[in-house]
C-alpha cells in the first residue's frame, strides 16, 4: 500500500489543527486584552460583532479570564 499521500494528508491536517488552536487562543487573548483597555458600555457587544462570538460566549472569557480569588478557611 503506498501510503505516501495519506502521510501527507495526515501531516497537513495536525498542522492545521494546530495553527487552528494557535489562532483561537491569540483571538482569545487579544479579545481579552480589548476589553480590559478603557472598559465601557457595549465593548463586549462589540466584540462579539468582531469575533462572531455571542455576547454569552464573550461574557464567559472574561469571567475565565479573572484572577482566580483563594477560597478562605
Amino acid at each position: 500500500m503506498d501510503t505516501a499521500k495519506l502521510e501527507l494528508a495526515a501531516r497537513r491536517y495536525r498542522e492545521a489543527v494546530a495553527a487552528l488552536n494557535a489562532a483561537r487562543d491569540d483571538l482569545q487573548a487579544e479579545t481579552v486584552a480589548a476589553l480590559r483597555q478603557d472598559p465601557k458600555r457595549g465593548d463586549q457587544a462589540e466584540a462579539a460583532r468582531i469575533t462572531g462570538w455571542t455576547r454569552e460566549q464573550v461574557r464567559l472569557l472574561m469571567k475565565a479570564a479573572e484572577p482566580k480569588q483563594p477560597e478562605a478557611p
